[in-house]
């Protein structure tokens, strides 16, 4: 599944090739086809993510909200025809010689304001979106200390902190030392804004580059996929600290990958 900062730079492909233009949108599959009318020639506003969701803003007032889950996918093409439909293409948006195919979405539906808002009010705080004021930090820290769930259950609920995902969520943990299944409410306050910020610049990272590089000492270069994280996918191979065995368990139905000796 996509995390939060793929979707970040799909946002950005999109304004870069769409915003302020109109948009034909159809649906080849077909199973778009009426939510594709109500946008289809309409301005592009604004493209926006709120974690693993993307929010399409039209001048009429109306917003294209998608979901990838764990299939979905956007391809752009600029091409002077229209490119070939390959697989099941759940929407096309089109503008001049500009393409952008979506695939496979769980979510992709045409909302109103307040449907928006909505989804948004449910979304917990997204790093990418952190404000100067810090009011998105303090809401993470409130929802973390307050709760009995584990930090590694935690990390993974969208309504405490949105975009992070299993690669996150174990290097996370792991750059910060801690055990993935201390209760939120057993930390410090000073451990959970140390995650935050840790959260901030990995994904700042990631939505530069798209890669989820985890290791500073990479920071900056194209390393192989399996060189770019301290234990996610690791499980059984030496810690890159510590040499200790890189274990792996099932947590909520999800692979969890820490350093048992790292993170006590």
């Amino acid at each position: 599944m996509p995390e939060g900062h793929i979707v970040h730079r799909i946002a950005d492909d999109l304004n870069g090739y769409f915003a302020g233009k109109p948009v034909t949108v159809t649906s080849p599959q077909g199973r778009f086809t009426q939510d594709a009318m109500t946008i289809s020639g309409q301005r592009l506003r604004l493209a926006t993510a709120v974690g693993k969701q993307l929010f399409i803003e039209f001048e009429n007032d109306l917003t294209l909200r998608i979901h990838l889950g764990i299939y979905g996918k956007w391809q752009f093409h600029q091409s002077s025809e229209s490119p070939a439909i390959v697989g099941e293409v759940r929407a096309r948006f089109s503008h001049g010689k500009v393409f952008a195919d979506l695939r496979g979405p769980t979510v992709c539906e045409v909302v109103d304001q307040d449907s928006v808002r909505m989804v948004l009010r449910k979304l917990g705080p997204d790093p990418l979106n952190a404000n100067p004021r810090q009011a998105e930090s303090r809401r993470f820290i409130n929802k973390v200390l307050k709760s009995q769930s584990s930090i590694g259950l935690l990390l993974m609920n969208q309504e405490v902190i949105s975009g992070i995902g299993n690669v996150y969520r174990a290097e996370l943990l792991f750059r910060a030392g801690i055990e993935p299944h201390t209760p939120g409410s057993a930390l410090s306050m000073e451990q959970v804004q140390a995650l935050w910020n840790d959260s901030v610049k990995l994904m700042r990272v990631g939505a530069k580059t798209g890669f989820m590089i985890t290791r500073e000492s990479l920071f900056g270069k194209n390393p192989r996929k399996e060189d770019r994280n301290y234990v996610y996918k690791r499980e059984g191979q030496p810690c890159r600290n510590c040499k200790t065995s890189v274990s792996i368990e099932l947590m909520a139905a999800r692979k969890l990958y820490w350093c048992s000796r790292c993170q006590k």
